[in-house]
């Protein structure tokens, strides 16, 4: 043993054993303890960041800890490829996308490799690989065939001069976030999976999984169960509007309708009404991100039309407004200014009756002049039948008597809406059907799949190159044999990173999906990754996981046990990022103090879960401690000590206080790591019994 620590030395040496003897590399053992540890798979963007380390390192402890206790522990690691950023890399550096990513895998690879990780490599997968996506691509043809999967017309936001569609998150001031082009909204066809099938099941079965409560929390209000109200308000010359309301209660306070830019009612009158034609054109330009439009003006257009309130028999105006979307509910809701702060700000902004029709429960007054009255509790008042009663007694009476009289049915509806998969982009797996005049939309046949990406392709950024490649979109169609055209939408990129756990598991299949294998591995017993995929990719993945199981291929209903959200790496307060120049460079820190410190400050200077703000004095401090180890166990080698058999009754009082002492640390390390997750408590608990054992002199054989 070298007297002075070297990390580079030591690092490397050690790395090579772990290559050589396949230290890292599992197969299934049905007489031993299995334990799946996962951090999220990283967009190969170039380089990693210091988010990255955290992640991975925590992964690492926690799997490594397993191991030590005798459990079958995977630990793999793979690329989440497809994506954005690299169509941006490709305009930018004029370099095909499928370049610049496994350029960029192959270098942080070795990153990876280098921070001492012990990741099972055999099992390596990147889904923009063909061997990956063709099974996702096998998949969506048996949703297709179940009806899961889906063709509709939609709303979109679309950048007319990238030819695209933008997700909400790229509309920046109602223009696009890349070229700033005044963004549209278009209807387009896309394809969607009927995630609204699974709702009931994605709110139960978060009480099976041992989540942060933030995130549960988070999931059940993005999935929104509510039980309400469908409601007809008849509108003479016309077909009915039909409204979903959770407050059947407050229709006596209905004092106007609203009603998306392009519902059927709003598009019929505006053939003979240039204005209302124009209005409409401006409603399209708005971002669909409900968080901007919560933000933005409420604009209205009178439609010149009544529709007749079902309780009272009162006509109410119907407005086409641009806070309500065609593609949420019915595309038509009822306002009631007294109770809705936004429709409040509507109605003072057209004089429009606000009338109060709840009143505090304990007799309070109420200044509709100033906002609107909002309140779950209360009694109703100005309701005819229903004055004097509190909320559910009067939803209740509401619904029997719409019901009984045939103007409404009382229904659960979801906030969630059914996944639109479809992306108007290049860099993402091919969705394989086949848009045939005589036959639709037909499945690509199992033996002609995988249906592959074309990489060397000419990328200017506007629109798909695909879209433009006859080599790749002309065909025959399966069913008649005659020409069609491939689909040239790509599949929204969260499809990759919702199963990839799974194919963990039997990466080196050819034959399937996934094999018997996934169900010794699966569920995931620890997932690690950030709170910003508490919504989308955990959620998207627990469906999808749901999809698995009905199909057969797996036998559990959640992929992922347990969840640890660790928080955000910080300098001088604010996140790491390239246009701040906070950034620190991972592999600057390797190399000049080694894998370790850097790892040891990550896991020691907070709790998992928390921010960790930076310090360049913290990475020295934790040199210094790996330095004062070595020195400590060097000196403990060199001394040669002969290892005898412990006699407890002869120990000294100073012998037994150390004793006590290393069995307090392992206890608390031991439930620090295998429990509570809280790294930094276990690492403080070691340098403390460091700090015993530096005042400890005693050097007989029973002391050592």
């Amino acid at each position: 043993m070298d007297q002075h620590y070297d990390p580079n030395n030591c690092e490397s040496t050690a790395q090579n054993f772990w290559e050589q003897e396949k230290s890292f590399i599992v197969t299934e053992q049905a007489n031993k303890e299995k334990y799946y540890c996962l951090s999220m798979f990283p967009y190969p963007s170039g380089k990693l960041h210091m988010g990255h380390v955290r992640n991975y390192t925590i992964g690492d402890v926690v799997s490594r800890y397993q191991r030590m206790m005798g459990k079958n522990v995977m630990q793999p690691m793979g690329w989440d490829a497809f994506g954005l950023p690299a169509e941006n890399a490709a305009i930018k550096n004029n370099v095909a996308p499928a370049k610049w990513t496994y350029e960029n895998i192959d270098y942080m690879r070795d990153q990876l490799k280098s921070l001492g990780l012990g990741y099972d490599w055999s099992r390596e997968l990147a889904t923009c690989h063909p061997e990956y996506y063709r099974w996702e691509q096998w998949f969506f043809t048996r949703l297709m065939e179940k009806g899961i999967a889906y063709k509709k017309t939609a709303p979109v936001n679309w950048c007319p001069n990238d030819q695209t569609v933008l997700a909400n998150e790229q509309v920046e001031d109602g223009k696009c976030w890349r070229c700033e082009t005044v963004v549209e909204r278009r209807e387009l066809s896309q394809w969607f999976l009927r995630i609204t099938d699974y709702a009931d099941q994605l709110i139960n079965d978060l009480d099976s999984v041992e989540w942060p409560e933030k995130v549960k929390t988070m999931q059940r209000n993005w999935i929104g169960r509510s039980e309400g109200m469908e409601v007809d308000f008849e509108v003479p010359g016309s077909d009915p509007l039909r409204i979903y309301t959770t407050r059947p209660d407050t229709l006596y306070g209905a004092t106007f309708m609203a009603i998306a830019a392009e519902h059927p009612l709003s598009l019929a009158a505006s053939k003979d009404n240039d204005e209302l034609a124009k209005f409409i054109q401006t409603c399209k330009k708005t971002n669909t991100a409900e968080a901007e439009m919560e933000k933005m003006e409420k604009l209205g257009f009178a439609l010149g039309m009544n529709a007749i309130n079902p309780v009272n028999g009162e006509e109410i105006p119907i407005y086409v407004a641009n806070f309500v979307l065609t593609g949420y509910g019915t595309g038509a809701i009822m306002s009631v200014p007294a109770h809705d702060q936004r429709d409040w700000e509507f109605a003072k902004k057209y004089g429009i009756e606000i009338r109060q029709v709840v009143a505090p429960a304990d007799g309070s007054a109420i200044d509709l002049d100033k906002e609107a009255f909002i309140t779950k509790d209360g009694v109703s008042c100005n309701s005819g039948s229903i004055d004097g009663m509190e909320h559910k007694l009067a939803f209740n009476k509401v619904a029997d008597e719409l019901e009984t009289e045939g103007k409404g049915q009382r229904k659960v509806n979801f906030r969630l809406r059914d996944w639109g998969v479809s992306r108007q982009r290049y860099w993402g797996a091919p969705i394989p059907v086949i848009n045939c005049d005589s036959c639709g939309s037909v499945a690509v046949p199992e033996k002609d799949l995988p249906v592959i990406l074309p990489e060397n392709v000419d990328f200017d950024g506007v629109g798909s190159p695909i879209k433009k490649m006859d080599s790749f979109k002309k065909t025959t169609c399966p069913k008649c044999g005659n020409p069609a055209e491939r689909e040239t939408d790509t599949f929204d990129t969260f499809m990759e990173s919702s199963w990839y756990y799974g194919r963990y598991a039997s990466r080196d299949q050819s034959e399937a999906m996934l094999d018997s294998r996934v169900d010794y591995w699966a569920p995931v017993d620890q997932y690690i990754g950030g709170i910003e995929h508490a919504i989308l990719h955990l959620l998207y993945a627990r469906f999808y996981h749901k999809l698995l199981r009905d199909e057969g291929l797996v036998n559990s209903d959640e992929p992922f046990k347990n969840l640890l959200t660790q928080g955000m790496v910080l300098k001088d307060g604010s996140k790491m990022s390239k246009s701040k120049g906070n950034t620190v460079d991972p592999q600057g820190l390797i190399d000049k103090y080694g894998a370790d410190t850097v790892r040891l400050f990550i896991m020691f200077t907070s709790p998992p879960e928390q921010s960790l703000e930076w310090s360049d004095a913290g990475v020295e401090g934790a040199f210094r401690y790996l330095k004062r180890l070595w020195k400590a166990v060097f000196e403990h080698v060199e001394a040669n000590h002969k290892l005898t058999p412990l006699n407890v009754e002869t120990l000294t009082a100073e012998q037994k206080a150390m004793r006590f002492k290393l069995h307090e640390t392992l206890k608390k390390v031991n439930d620090d790591y295998g429990r509570r997750l809280t790294f930094n408590t276990a690492i403080a608990a070691n340098m403390e019994l460091m700090n015993h054992l530096a005042k400890f002199s005693d050097t007989s054989d029973q002391a050592v």
